[in-house]
């Protein structure tokens, strides 16, 4: 129901304009879930879009300075577990804050592996779009998928300086991002499916799946696999062996 006016939007969620007006400005840290899914159901949110409300929502609470993000020991071994899927540890900017061989060779061959500049799947995607067209089969989805990981961090994080200081970077430098980041795209980046382009082993569709630990500071692991059995799978296996023959 886009174009309802706040004295129109408000009663049908069954709020007073006054308290929706609130809600606008931020003024109500406390609103109820209840109240969140009633302004859902009248703006006909989808699932991935009534959580960012959640998050949001709760956004004005303290805007507390965070701690300074470092990998921890336990998700770097996890993911040097991974031998024959790439694997890597992602930040809640978007750092690559530890990746595999594998990944490596799949996401930003260019990039040194063990390079003291930490890489940012942000700004490769956004700042290097030659390299990271060519590598996506559908490279606006990622550019989108990128904005909403970073909305969804903005929302958990709001007083990650660095965070903020990241989307003001993109904001100033690439004129897509700018473009994207008015639409506020929203998306569950969990479990996400797209096709990579690998200069030696060919197209390989794979699935990437972000796992979250439990103490959730804005870390996760994401590993890429393909289906079984499919040519992709093949393709992923070969370019492992590739990798493990280069560094042998």
């Amino acid at each position: 129901m886009s174009g309802l006016r706040r004295e129109e939007l408000a009663p049908l969620a069954g709020v007073s304009v006054g308290y929706y007006t609130r809600l606008e400005q931020g003024q109500s840290p406390n609103v109820s879930d209840e109240v969140l899914d009633s302004l859902a159901r009248v703006l006909r949110l989808d699932d991935d879009e009534l959580a960012h409300l959640h998050r949001l929502a709760r956004v004005v609470r303290a805007r507390e300075r965070v701690r300074p993000e470092r990998l921890r020991p336990g998700i770097k071994l996890i993911v040097d577990s991974f031998t024959e899927a790439p694997a890597m540890a992602v930040g809640r900017r978007g750092d690559i804050l530890a990746w595999n061989r594998l990944a490596h060779a799949l996401l930003a061959p260019h990039w040194e592996f063990d390079g003291a500049e930490r890489p940012n799947f942000v700004r490769i995607d956004f700042l290097e779009p030659d390299f990271a067209r060519g590598l996506y089969g559908d490279w606006e989805q990622k550019a989108r998928d990128d904005i909403a990981y970073l909305e969804g961090s903005l929302s958990r994080f709001p007083g990650d300086e660095g965070l903020t200081a990241l989307v003001e970077e993109l904001l100033t430098l690439s004129p897509e991002f700018r473009a994207m980041w008015t639409e506020h795209p929203v998306a569950n980046c969990a479990s996400i499916s797209r096709d990579y382009r690998h200069p030696e082993v060919g197209v390989m569709t794979l699935t990437a799946e972000l796992l979250r630990t439990p103490d959730d500071e804005g870390q996760g692991v994401t590993v890429f696999q393909a289906e079984p059995g499919s040519p992709s799978h093949e393709r992923l296996r070969r370019l492992a062996e590739r990798v493990a023959a280069a560094v042998h």
